[in-house]
């Protein structure tokens, strides 16, 4: 005879399939990063295949066409920026001495008076390593080649997770119909409209999300470097575009370039002055972040206070790591959705009425 719980509608066995899912997700963690980031751009490449798809351009076409739309906006983003990088790099490099001969000078003097330690920077050291490691692009380039030697097994898993997303991404591009078709197939007829409504409202608050995300990195991109370049701030464009393309890691991408430009700042300018304006700089920008451009592009969209994002990013930076931080959000909006159904079938419960 077949079990009831699988004849008779039983809402506790759902947690069997949701508990499996989590831990596999758990176990799988370090293998999931180049799946994952394939899903991603999936989704939001896929608008782009089903529009040329109704155009009569077969899907498996539609996806080649949107990924070497994607490979050339990469190569092109590359080709800015990397003789940038290179030229700021080379920048820094010559004025690193300059700083630390400084610190020499004024700082060192200071601690071994206050603390009756003596510390020196090895200049001549520190320049013959500039000039062995440094010596253009093409030394960068070598020494960066050596190293991925040395790394090994690493560097040859990093390729291979790197080779896997465009597999992974065509044929997500391809199949989505086909496994979208497939999971609403499985779904218990019973519930199949209510599962479905509950997808639809996810599928809603995911899009908004992404859109409004690249949106805020764009903006606070653009606000970031002309502001920099106003504080006289030399590797403005550079640490302006990490720091906006980082805003959708909360408070990681500010204090990362934050710390960048303080950096820089004090190797630029004479004293601890220069430094303020690049302060104000990130201060404005943090609070137009925080408080305008964030809540107007994204914010109501989630509806996720504050404090439930910072607990979403901890919790799922914990159990899922990097790739975690990265899903905290988009995952806990969608959590949002399914709790608020719950808190709704909760409420029209006799245990609530009673």
């Amino acid at each position: 005879m077949t079990p009831k719980i699988l004849t008779e509608p039983n809402k506790l066995w759902w947690f069997i399939p949701a508990a499996v899912v989590v831990a596999l997700l758990y176990f799988l963690s370090p293998i999931l990063a180049p799946f994952l980031f394939a899903a991603i751009l999936a989704y939001i490449s896929n608008p782009l295949v089903s529009w040329l798809a109704r155009h009569r351009v077969r899907r498996a076409l539609g996806a080649v066409l949107v990924m070497l739309l994607l490979g050339g906006l990469l190569v092109l983003l590359l080709l800015i920026l990397l003789p940038l990088f290179v030229t700021e790099l080379r920048l820094l490099s010559e004025r690193l001495p300059g700083f630390l001969a400084q610190l020499n000078d004024n700082l060192m003097p200071w601690i071994k008076a206050r603390f009756g330690a003596e510390l020196q920077f090895d200049l001549a050291g520190l320049k013959k390593l500039i000039g062995e490691n440094l010596q253009g692009a093409d030394g960068l380039g070598m020494k960066l080649i050596e190293s991925l030697r040395i790394g090994g097994l690493a560097v040859l898993g990093f390729v291979v997770n790197l080779l896997l997303v465009p597999v992974v991404l065509f044929y997500l591009l391809r199949d989505w119909n086909a496994l979208l078709a497939r999971i609403n197939d499985l779904l218990p007829r019973r519930w199949h409209p209510k599962l479905t409504g509950i997808a639809a409202e996810i599928d809603a608050v995911l899009a908004e999300f992404l859109r409004g995300q690249i949106a805020v990195m764009v903006l606070m991109s653009v606000l970031y470097v002309p502001g920099l370049w106003l504080a006289r701030l030399e590797f403005a464009l550079p640490i302006g575009i990490i720091t906006g393309m980082l805003v959708f890691l909360p408070y990681v991408g500010m204090l990362t370039g934050l710390l960048l430009a303080t950096l820089v700042a004090l190797m630029q300018f004479p004293g601890v002055s220069g430094v303020i304006p690049v302060w104000i700089v990130f201060g404005i920008g943090q609070a137009l972040e925080g408080t305008l451009v964030t809540p107007l592009l994204v914010g109501k969209r989630i509806g996720l206070h504050p404090l439930a994002v910072i607990f979403a990013l901890l919790a799922f930076g914990q159990i899922f790591g990097f790739f975690g931080i990265l899903l905290a959000l988009p995952a806990s909006a969608a959590l949002l959705v399914g709790l608020r159904h719950l808190g709704a079938q909760y409420r029209d419960s006799s245990l609530y009425q009673k």
